[in-house]
């Protein structure tokens, strides 16, 4: 709470915590009774059960639970302003059938504000204000963390050793009520294991990846970028594809994601987010990266029906990166991709504060253009597969950009490449770790051993550092408020989906790899439980940051996981 107290004071109390098959299992030891709660998620509706049951008491244990409730944006908090609409549901005076739930359960509840609802048993309305909830980790980032929460009611239960009283909530179809929480949560485990035996995955790690990936995939199908506060981001979802769906035996949902993703293009751009409130079409990478992951769909399938749907789509990106779209983004007369727009970060180091790019890089970053090379020849060879008119002219461009790749961004004196060329004050020489995707993906333009040797500074044990430490723009923490915060996004914070290209410019490198992901691996178990973050601070003990739950680390870490056990 706001003035410092812990009420009620469970943690003193906790025995044990553990992520059973996916679902999170609490244990608390009072004695001579201990309890346990379980919480899970419907697939594909906004639905939870929380379970609490009596493992052990010497006689029938009396069990209540508050509903402390709020209705609110992800990014704000809310006040005690006003009662909030509560309305009482009256039980339906059936049984428990353990069937869908459907309304047949004798369990009352409440509506809150036409929002969702919630059921359970012995219900007793509530309705005061819960003042000062103290949220620490906002405190942290330098956010509002106080806030209030309504007290909606009471479940109460008489709970012999062995019973269970469920809680369900869900929205919307309020009429609609879902399974009951005990089956709610068995499905939950049982969903956890066919992913996992669908990811062939032989090991805990394997399945526990392939829970957050199945976690980070919903309906569409799509890609929530990072929990709990993005949404769909194209730049995200395309780096995040190859891990995401061909590493675990989702094919058909990726087939119907690239299809979706061409059928959205515009002017040659897919689409960056509409997280704001509207569309917004200001990246110059998410359409380069679909150019390559469709290659690579195409080249690990043979999906050839696929890259005839697909092939009209990728021509247009090609088209109007030629003839130049948003942002200045246009094709140069070498064949390699420039950009840039005052006040606009393109790239995936995309922080700005107060409108100002932190890391603008304007000109041709070397990742953007690796990409462009990679996707051009994947695209020539499809037209040439298909008999396009188009493919002389697609593949005459991508040897042009290929020369034109090795002659500029390749240093002379073999300590690896240039960040960006070509910008408004020259070649950007800055370490920064996007060359290592340079490396991964063009091998036979790019001397991987040299890069990998070069970005030596910038490897951790959970992944790649964004700016060489030694670089006077370097900060080692991803901590304080929001500005703080994206002034030190790219300046040094480590991003573990770097990982990946890092073992894949490695292995074409001949260098060892084993040991490299043990980092990340425990990291599966320190901040996001069974997730990878978006980000960590750059410098020791590198603690986790940014969202606990982000869809390119997870993809990354299960496509670099792959090329681990292929290189041993």
């Amino acid at each position: 709470w706001v003035g410092g107290a812990i009420a009620p004071a469970g943690h003193r109390s906790l025995a044990s915590f553990a992520l059973d098959d996916g679902v999170p299992v609490w244990r608390w030891d009072l004695g001579d009774v201990v309890i346990e709660r379980e919480v899970a998620m419907t697939y594909g509706r906004s639905a939870v059960g929380i379970v609490h049951r009596v493992l052990r008491a010497p006689d029938a244990v009396r069990i209540e639970l508050e509903a402390l409730c709020t209705w609110r944006d992800v990014h704000a908090e809310r006040g005690a302003w006003g009662a909030p609409s509560v309305a009482t549901i009256a039980g339906t005076g059936g049984s428990d059938d353990g069937g869908d739930g459907g309304g047949s359960r004798d369990d009352g509840g409440f509506v809150f504000e036409d929002a969702y609802r919630v059921r359970g048993p012995g219900y007793q309305p509530g309705g005061e204000w819960y003042r000062g909830v103290f949220h620490r980790l906002e405190a942290e980032r330098g956010l509002s963390p106080s806030e209030d929460l309504w007290m909606a009611g009471r479940f109460i239960a008489e709970l012999a050793p062995g019973q269970a009283a469920g809680v369900e909530a869900w929205s919307p179809a309020l009429d609609q009520a879902p399974p009951a929480a005990e089956v709610i949560v068995a499905d939950a485990r049982r969903r956890a294991r066919q992913v996992a035996a669908g990811a062939g995955a032989t090991c805990t790690t394997d399945a526990l990846l392939a829970h957050a990936a199945d976690q980070l995939i919903v309906a569409g199908p799509t890609v929530v970028a990072g929990y709990p506060w993005f949404g769909d981001w194209s730049r995200d979802t395309m780096t995040s594809y190859e891990g995401l769906f061909l590493d675990t035996g989702r094919v058909d949902e990726g087939r119907a994601l690239l299809l979706a993703a061409g059928a959205s293009i515009s002017e040659g751009m897919l689409a960056n987010t509409a997280d704001v409130g509207g569309t917004q079409y200001n990246t110059v990478d998410a359409s380069p990266w679909f150019l390559h992951v469709a290659g690579r769909h195409l080249e690990r399938t043979g999906d050839h029906d696929l890259g005839a749907q697909l092939e009209p789509a990728l021509g247009s990106i090609v088209a109007h990166y030629v003839a130049g779209t948003r942002y200045g983004i246009r094709v140069d007369d070498d064949g390699l991709v420039t950009q840039g727009a005052a006040g606009w970060a393109l790239t995936w180091m995309d922080a700005r504060v107060d409108g100002v790019p932190i890391t603008a890089r304007v000109g041709k970053p070397i990742e953007v253009n690796a990409l462009w090379v990679r996707g051009l020849s994947a695209l020539a060879e499809l037209q040439a597969r298909l008999g396009r008119p188009e493919a002389p002219a697609t593949a005459a461009l991508a040897g042009r950009a290929r020369r034109s790749f090795a002659a500029r961004f390749v240093k002379a004196d073999g300590s690896g490449c240039y960040d960006v060329v070509d910008g408004p004050d020259g070649d950007d020489a800055s370490l920064r770790p996007n060359q290592l995707l340079a490396a991964a993906l063009l091998p036979d333009v790019v001397d991987a051993g040299a890069v990998v040797r070069a970005c030596a500074p910038l490897l951790t044990s959970v992944g790649l550092r964004s700016l060489d430490p030694d670089d006077s723009r370097y900060t080692g923490a991803h901590r304080g408020g929001s500005a703080e915060r994206d002034r030190a996004y790219h300046q040094g914070t480590v991003w573990p989906w770097l990982a990946g290209a890092y073992v894949e410019a490695s292995t074409h490198a001949g260098r060892p790899v084993d040991g490299v992901l043990d980092g990340l691996v425990d990291h599966l178990g320190d901040w996001g439980l069974g997730s990878v973050s978006e980000t960590l601070d750059g410098d020791a003990p590198h603690g986790g940051t940014g969202c606990p739950f982000q869809a390119w680390s997870v993809a990354e870490l299960i496509r670099a996981r792959r090329l681990v056990s292929t290189a041993s």
